[in-house]
């Protein structure tokens, strides 16, 4: 049987074109297509379509009109049975793991970007060939591969969860529980040590085998695809993921790769490592342990759940956490990094305005589309979910029934045999570990703004909680970009701070105070004499000098001021026993 084919064509790199052919036998009288308008994982209406031009039919020899519905859908009215073959070419020149990029060094696509949806035949085989590449091009991906150059997905779905990785990359394998592995590497510097690489990513990949699947010597079961790839492209700037059913895409900087000879382990490659943790995770939680409202996707418009709060911020949670459980981090670093999580959060006033699961519905309209006030109305479902979960895990591991989040997890899979499941879902299993009482605290944490009781609950595992000291910014209430050359702008001015109640706008320009020059928000405290209440900023607003003046409070002055102090975690000089084993079982897993 003749199968839906595309051809990708790689037409002149250097000019950033993929030439599209698609093949549809026997299409229907009025065949629709169209092009997805997001890609699952990151949820915002990208319109993919924008790229797409030159789109042409044809039956046989003769040419057809092509008829365009809306943004992203098209329509052919066929005669007869014969294929209805379309042509077209997309722009490909978006450097990130979401969408589609060329050069005349590196291919990359997500088939959400390039391969058009034929209406009323999602659910066939679909078959998708590559043209010639150039010299010393290689392949990379986790779709299917019936011939050189050829590969078959089982329908338009497993198409489009399956990117491509195209160029001359370096690569590795290595087995995880019983399961090949493969890691490619574009761009890295020619000091990439990719054997540490390796060797890092088979401890992360085995220990969250073991969270899902129990250890290797009682596991009943295999993780859940047949074969795991890892496509990083190492650039100049750039950091993030996207996970699919057997691979992930990822991008971060090629000096945060570990390089031969280094030993120690850089903030940066500690990052590197937390991304890989992060988007490996998801093979379980999101891609197949996924919100009941994604069971069945469409990708013409917003999809819509409350629980990106357990898909991303319970990954977040376990990203790290996973570090410090293999050994690639001590007990001292993960704190460090909790710390800046939970410093991030307490120092957002919008945790006070939005709950996890508005945040979670609001992702399309709201996270990925920041601007000035976004602090001030909005909670990360990434950051404050990973937090909830801390509260969780450190709940059940203190209660009486003495579980874990760990054995959530897996009760979850279990449950749902690694398919979509509810809120409701995750409070039943929650109130069967350990209570009723524990699944309604967390169901008000979900819906609510309160803060978390995380510091009492850091104390019963002998962590102590500490504030540092705060910056001038934070005392003002302000966030600001910072350079010798542009001097001080601010980006954001947060609810409630001594610069909002001043009347400081994001986009003014600090370049005074107290009649003394700014090159950096701290020089605030060179401009204060003893015991000044005030300070006068000369600022430029829309080309205009105007002066605004601030009013500290009478005790203490500008070190008087509200502190967003960021937080400070260690462990306890001399924990009580029962504190020290339940902080060992947390980190040990």
């Amino acid at each position: 049987m003749a199968l839906i084919s595309y051809r990708v064509d790689l037409d002149q790199p250097h000019k950033h074109y993929y030439q599209i052919t698609l093949t549809i036998p026997t299409p229907a009288a009025l065949q629709e297509v169209s092009l997805p308008s997001w890609i699952p994982g990151s949820y915002l209406l990208r319109e993919f379509a924008r790229h797409l031009s030159g789109l042409r039919a044809s039956q046989g020899s003769r040419d057809l009109a092509v008829e365009q519905l809306d943004k992203s859908r098209w329509q052919v009215r066929c005669s007869g049975r014969s294929a209805l073959v379309l042509h077209y070419r997309v722009y490909a020149f978006d450097n990130s793991v979401r969408t589609a990029f060329l050069d005349a060094q590196r291919g990359f696509f997500n088939g959400s970007s390039l391969l058009l949806k034929v209406h009323g035949r999602e659910a066939e085989p679909q078959q998708l060939s590559l043209g010639a590449l150039p010299a010393r091009w290689a392949v990379a991906t986790t779709l299917p591969q019936t011939a050189a150059a050829e590969f078959l997905a089982a329908n338009y779905d497993e198409l489009l969860d399956h990117p491509f990785e195209l160029g001359e990359f370096w690569q590795g394998a290595f087995e995880a529980g019983g399961v090949r592995h493969r890691f490619v590497v574009s761009g890295a510097l020619p000091s990439f040590d990719g054997e540490r690489l390796l060797r890092d990513s088979q401890k992360i990949c085995e220990a969250q085998i073991a969270l899902w699947h129990g250890p290797a010597s009682k596991r009943s079961e295999r993780p859940p695809f047949g074969e795991y790839l890892f496509m990083l492209n190492a650039v100049d700037e750039g950091y993030g993921g996207l996970e699919h059913a057997a691979s992930t895409a990822l991008i971060a900087p090629r000096r945060n790769l570990p390089r031969q000879g280094q030993t120690e382990t850089a903030d940066g490659y500690v990052q590197l490592l937390g991304l890989i943790s992060h988007e490996y995770f998801h093979a379980w939680n999101v891609k197949r342990l996924k919100p009941a409202e994604f069971a069945r996707l469409d990708y013409d418009r917003e999809n819509y759940t409350e629980l990106l709060w357990f898909f991303e911020g319970f990954t977040s949670y376990y990203d790290d956490l996973s570090l410090v459980r293999c050994g690639l981090i001590d007990e001292a670093r993960y704190l460090k990094l909790l710390a800046t999580t939970l410093s991030g959060v307490l120092a957002t006033p919008g945790r006070q305005v939005q709950s996890l699961a508005q945040s979670s519905f609001d992702a399309w309209t709201k996270y990925y589309r920041p601007d000035e006030n976004t602090p001030n109305a909005t909670i990360s479902y990434y950051g404050k979910g990973a937090l909830l979960a801390l509260a969780t895990d450190l709940s059940l591991r203190s209660g009486t029934a003495a579980t874990s989040l760990d054995a959530l997890m897996r009760a979850l899979w279990q449950r749902s045999q690694g398919g979509p499941i509810s809120e409701a879902d995750i409070l039943a299993q929650l109130a069967e570990l350990a209570g009723l009482e524990l699944a309604e605290d967390v169901r008000q944490w979900v819906h609510g703004t309160a803060d978390l009781p995380l510091p009492p609950l850091l104390e019963r595992f002998g962590v102590q909680w500490q504030s540092d000291k705060a910056t001038v910014a934070q005392r003002l209430g302000l966030r600001v970009n910072e350079s010798a050359l542009g001097g001080v702008q601010i980006k954001q001015v947060l609810a409630g701070s001594l610069a909002q109640e001043a009347g400081l706008s994001a986009g003014d320009e600090l370049l005074g105070c107290n009649s003394w020059r700014l090159r950096r928000l701290d020089d605030v405290l060179l401009s204060l004499a003893a015991n000044q209440t005030r300070l006068e900023f000369l600022l430029s607003r829309d080309q205009r000098l105007m002066s605004i003046g601030l009013d500290l409070p009478a005790a203490g002055g500008l070190q008087g001021a509200a502190s967003g102090a960021a937080v400070l975690l260690s462990p306890a000089e001399k924990p009580a026993l029962r504190a020290a084993n339940l902080r060992r079982a947390w980190l040990a897993g």
